[in-house]
């Protein structure tokens, strides 16, 4: 991209702050991700936005972009009054860098740190495992397994040592972030490493209570329905929430949902009947 501006690249203006060229990058990296983008142009336009952060995110690396030059640190100036044998305008510190400096080598530029997003369902998240990531690396793409431990919640950032952009010459690679995005679910909503499902049931289970098995995100479960359960009752089971490799796993909720059948068979109809006549149940009575 040798012809094609960082700035422009990233949609930033030239004094932009870090945390505008972050959050640019972000947007962008999400949107033209070549696992995502069906954008014939989006891998062309990953790359540069990949390259512009590069730079534009490493100060040293920036500020060689922009040609600008450090800043005179505090310098002491001899005068031709001061007897000094060097003669005016001597700048002391440029002879101190000659004598203690000359031969030393600068140090190797360490790499810039990388950051990408990790996009992951529910039960991904939850079990972990190996996961295959596709990163560019100049005009190829680099393909990592990494390894997401149990338990990851949204916003969570794994950190892979060395597996940034490379260092210039001998020096050392940066680090690779990896921040973690969670799908949305049709079934399960997350809070924290809690997770709340909706239970169906039907209208004589949520009557006469009993016994209901449950898929979670880790297996089957058994729930005990307590008799003259309602919609919206929250049935709590500790501990089997998403996993937490630190400390206490979450807790997972079971939501009430009671449901009635589409079309009553004959025998069914006859029986809602019945209790219709029988019951004195009135849910839109007046509280008393």
């Amino acid at each position: 991209m040798a012809e094609r501006d960082y700035y422009t690249a990233l949609g930033v203006s030239r004094d932009a702050n870090q945390d505008e060229i972050q959050r640019a990058y972000r947007t962008l990296a999400r949107r033209l991700h070549p696992d995502v983008s069906t954008d014939p142009e989006a891998e062309e336009r990953f790359k540069e936005v990949v390259e512009a952060h590069r730079v534009l995110s490493n100060p040293r690396l920036r500020e060689r972009y922009d040609g600008r030059q450090e800043p005179p640190g505090e310098r002491v100036w001899v005068g031709s009054d001061s007897g000094s044998p060097f003669g005016s305008g001597f700048d002391l510190a440029d002879l101190i860098g000659t004598f203690l400096g000359a031969h030393a080598k600068p140090e190797p530029a360490r790499g810039a740190d990388q950051e990408a997003e990790l996009e992951l369902t529910v039960e991904e998240a939850f079990r972990g495992g190996p996961r295959p990531v596709t990163l560019p690396a100049g005009a190829q793409w680099r393909r990592l397994r990494v390894a997401i431990p149990p338990g990851v919640v949204d916003g969570q950032r794994i950190r892979l040592s060395g597996r940034g952009a490379a260092g210039e010459g001998d020096g050392p690679a940066g680090d690779l972030f990896l921040v973690i995005r969670l799908m949305p679910h049709q079934r399960y909503r997350l809070d924290g490493r809690d997770i709340t499902v909706d239970l169906p049931l039907t209208p004589w289970e949520a009557a006469l209570g009993g016994s209901v098995s449950l898929e979670t995100p880790g297996g089957t479960v058994t729930l005990t329905v307590p008799p003259g359960t309602s919609s919206g009752r929250r049935l709590r089971v500790r501990g089997r929430g998403f996993p937490n490799p630190q400390g206490d796993p979450g807790d997972l909720y079971a939501e009430a949902r009671i449901l009635v059948p589409d079309h009553l068979s004959d025998t069914e109809r006859r029986l809602f009947t019945e209790l219709a006549a029988a019951s004195d149940f009135n849910p839109r009575a007046p509280l008393s």
